[in-house]
């Protein structure tokens, strides 16, 4: 099964590019989702470091899903959404695996505890401006989104 990818349609503006890509959860696909991100960054001249930062974040996002969500050789999907603005990039890397238990509101605020997540979230965290987890709908899958500023 090859990687899909395809323009979004739906509420696409002049000032805002949507790339959806579906990649067989394995690890020798997320090269593919690296390219389709410095493709589209490609429009707006962007810092190389800023480049390289980005797609470090979304290599670490695509291997937790493919890594993660599913088990014992069960077949999957991982979908990265890529919204493009004027002046910021916002990424989700969604799937259909097992999902995770999101953890209590830490003491300081922080919306979930990386603790237990791997050094890739504290990763992603440290290359970008805003992460969100969510567990997906009916207790299976999730999505992680993570954005940054290109100003």
């Amino acid at each position: 099964m090859a990687g899909h990818l395809r323009p979004s349609a739906r509420n696409l503006t002049s000032e805002e590019q949507n790339i959806r890509l579906t990649i067989p959860a394995k690890a020798e696909y997320i090269g593919l989702c690296r390219l389709a991100l410095a493709g589209l960054l490609r429009v707006r001249p962007i810092p190389e470091e800023t480049l390289a930062e980005l797609k470090l974040a979304l290599t670490e996002a695509c291997s937790n899903a493919v890594r993660h969500a599913y088990v014992d050789g069960v077949p999957g999907q991982v979908k990265v959404v890529f919204r493009l603005g004027p002046d910021r990039l916002v990424v989700d890397v969604l799937d259909d695996g097992q999902g995770f238990r999101p953890r209590e509101p830490r003491a300081n605020g922080e919306d979930f505890d990386e603790s237990g997540l791997g050094l890739g979230l504290a990763i992603i965290r440290s290359l970008t401006d805003d992460v969100e987890m969510h567990e997906g709908e009916n207790g299976r899958g999730a999505r992680l989104r993570f954005s940054k500023s290109l100003e």
